[in-house]
């Protein structure tokens, strides 16, 4: 099964993006509809929230854990689907019963009032088709099908959206929205295991059992320690909300959850990252490949903490702007504890790839003690904070325990065994979003709250801060370009062609110069210097190996230049339609095909010696294999080898699709060229 981290992550990422967007369409929506009702709501979902940990965490963790290691065992894929699958069904009608039955005792309408009574008997209903829901998408995920788990998160938010809200606007409530999440979370259930079904039969993996050696006490330790890790880390983020409910006042509920919602956007990257972490690192886990842990663990820090420093400026400059035109206007009390929520939400951001690399080893004990220490510092700080400040002490409360989360888990990493911070470069990240603050700030000042600024400081601030990070070294343009290049076209196209310069811009310091085209006196007549003529020597004999591109380049120099000549004993009135402008566009663009002929050439060379090592090398894993010899820790595995030779292969391709795009750019110029002869 083929892996991508980074596929994996767009597919997640994009999916996040458009989540996002339309919790900022429907959150205001819901807040007109439902009045005072939407702190009801808030409160409601984040019980609900709570008790969905116990039903459906350890089940969509361990499958997608699981089903990722891809372990040497006769129909494991099988046998771990259909485990997880009777146990979610279990799971979920002993919950859906649960509240049933909590209702009925009369226990919710002593606690919460008569009202809450409807509203229990719907969420014992949405229990059982949200476990369904979960658990479908974490198994394609386990699968590495993100680009399928994620469009059902949409489909799901659309569903959502469309008859809960749509039953909202009618005057149906709070059990109208309900209403909608169940019809998402049906559909949504339906699609995804009609997916499942196509890599693994449901019906043999539900019935038939696993042999007495498959390891169902690793699997169900690792289900109860999954449900006592995430039980820790939601309490962070819905305790919060139920306390204020409880300690605060209804609409302090609303705008405290508005506050959340707003400052949770710094969260998309780094969910995006844990969702697509703990399945990927499971099996680079499982191969003792250390250095490649430490490696994209710093590489993940350093991402997160950009993209998250960046998203925190931008929020605290604009949210003044925002908050009146998206929410009514009495929402603007919800600035100040978003405020005071971004510090540490920016912490937050970044223990969440660490939690879930860590996750990926199954090593859940010592996340579990880190998360749990920042998790009871956040009852007795909003237990203190909130009946003497309200909202404002949640806001000061959460903050500081969402930043213990990033120290204790940074310790919980080296306990594991990966280092997350050296090689992330954090001081310069930091004084890179120092450095972009200022400016981005100014200008959200001077623009006022208008429309224009939330249309200007956004593009202009990413810039901005872009180019601190370039200036300081926090990022490096190396970088950039390849996340360009893994992103689809037309994205992907132009990240393609910023590598084509940059290699062109390499090769010309690493010779010493490049080929220049010369314009003679009379401005038409192209020359080209010593050194120029023994490099068109040079990509002549390269060109053979790669396609010829660059020869067309160089006799289409010649055939020019060679009629000019011929047109000079006729009267050269046509040489005269050749402009200066043409002549330059072709030489620039000889140039570059040359040059990046003579780079591919090279590149394919080493290209193709790294490829054939790592054959042998494998060829000599292989050898070891039968022989029973252990191998050393510091060898490469076998799929570390296949990712090394795909990613060789991707690279020549690119090349070559570059060199064909820039072929094709000489010939249209050729042809410009013959039309004004």
């Amino acid at each position: 099964m083929k892996r991508s981290i980074t596929s994996g992550f767009l597919s997640i990422v994009s999916i996040k993006f458009l989540l996002i967007s339309l919790d900022f369409l429907s959150s205001p929506l819901l807040t007109r509809f439902l009045g005072e009702g939407y702190g009801d709501y808030a409160f409601l979902m984040s019980i609900f929230a709570i008790y969905m940990i116990f039903v459906s965490s350890g089940v969509g963790d361990g499958v997608r854990k699981y089903v990722a290691e891809e372990r040497d065992r006769d129909h494991w894929d099988e046998h771990v689907v259909g485990f997880y699958l009777r146990l979610a069904i279990l799971l979920a009608a002993v919950g859906c019963f649960g509240l049933a039955l909590a209702v009925q005792t009369g226990f919710v309408t002593a606690q919460l009032g008569t009202s809450y009574r409807t509203y229990f008997y719907l969420l014992s209903l949405l229990v059982f088709t949200s476990q369904f829901r979960e658990y479908t998408r974490r198994t394609l995920m386990g699968f590495g099908l993100e680009r399928y788990s994620e469009p059902l998160l949409f489909l799901d938010k659309i569903l959502f959206i469309t008859v809960g809200v749509g039953l909202a606007s009618l005057g149906h409530g709070v059990p109208g929205v309900l209403i909608g999440h169940m019809v998402g979370a049906v559909t949504t259930s339906i699609i995804g295991i009609a997916l499942i079904n196509r890599t693994v039969s449901l019906r043999t993996a539900l019935t038939r059992l696993p042999p007495k050696d498959f390891p169902r006490r690793e699997l169900f330790t690792f289900n109860a320690l999954s449900i006592v890790l995430i039980l820790c880390l939601t309490s962070l983020y819905e305790l919060d909300v139920m306390m204020l409910g409880v300690l605060g006042t209804t609409q302090e509920t609303a705008y405290y959850k508005i506050s959340l919602t707003i400052a949770e956007f710094l969260w998309i990257v780094p969910l995006a990252l844990q969702n697509v972490l703990l399945h990927s690192t499971s099996n680079i886990w499982s191969n003792h490949d250390r250095e490649r842990i430490d490696s994209i663990a710093a590489r993940v820090t350093r991402y997160t903490l950009l993209f998250t420093l960046l998203l925190a400026i931008g929020i605290g400059s604009l949210a003044p702007v925002a908050l009146p035109i998206v929410y009514p206007a009495e929402y603007i009390a919800s600035y100040v504890p978003i405020l005071l929520l971004l510090p540490g939400c920016v912490g937050f951001a970044l223990a969440r790839p660490i939690l879930a690399i860590g996750q990926g080893k199954g090593d859940l004990r010592v996340l579990i003690a880190s998360t749990g220490a920042a998790a009871v510092g956040n009852i007795v700080l909003n237990g203190l904070l909130i009946p003497r400040y309200g909202m404002y002490g949640a806001g000061v409360a959460t903050s500081l325990s969402y930043g213990f989360m990033f120290v204790f888990h940074v310790w919980s990493a080296r306990e594991i065994g990966f280092d997350p911070v050296t090689g992330a470069r954090i001081p310069q990240v930091v004084f890179a979003g120092g450095l972009a603050a200022i400016p981005i700030g100014l200008l959200a000042r001077v623009l006022g709250d208008s429309l224009l600024s939330l249309a200007v400081v956004p593009p202009v601030g990413a810039a901005v801060f872009l180019a601190a990070a370039l200036l300081v070294g926090a990022l490096d343009m190396d970088e950039i370009i390849a996340v360009l290049e893994a992103a689809p076209d037309p994205i992907g196209a132009i990240g393609s062609t910023l590598r084509a310069e940059l290699d062109v811009a390499e090769t010309d310091r690493e010779a010493g110069g490049k080929t220049r085209m010369a314009v003679g006196d009379d401005g038409v007549a192209p020359e080209t210097t010593t050194s120029a003529d023994d490099d068109r020597r040079e990509a002549e004999t390269s060109s053979a190996e790669t396609g010829g591109q660059s020869r067309t380049a160089v006799q289409a120099t010649d055939e020019f230049s060679g009629s000019g000549g011929e047109s000079d004993g006729g009267g050269g009135a046509e040489r005269q339609t050749l402009t200066n402008r043409n002549w330059n566009q072709l030489g620039d663009a000889t140039t570059t095909i040359h040059s990046q002929t003579l780079s591919d050439s090279r590149t394919d060379a080493s290209a193709a010696g790294e490829r054939q090592r790592l054959e042998e090398r494998e060829r000599e894993q292989e050898q070891g294999r039968e022989r029973n010899a252990a191998t050393a820790d510091g060898s490469a595995s076998d799929t570390d080898v296949h990712e090394r030779l795909e990613t060789l292969e991707t690279g020549i391709e690119r090349q070559n699709d570059r060199l064909e795009s820039q072929r094709r750019t000489i010939e249209q110029l050729i042809d410009e060229l013959r039309r004004g002869r």
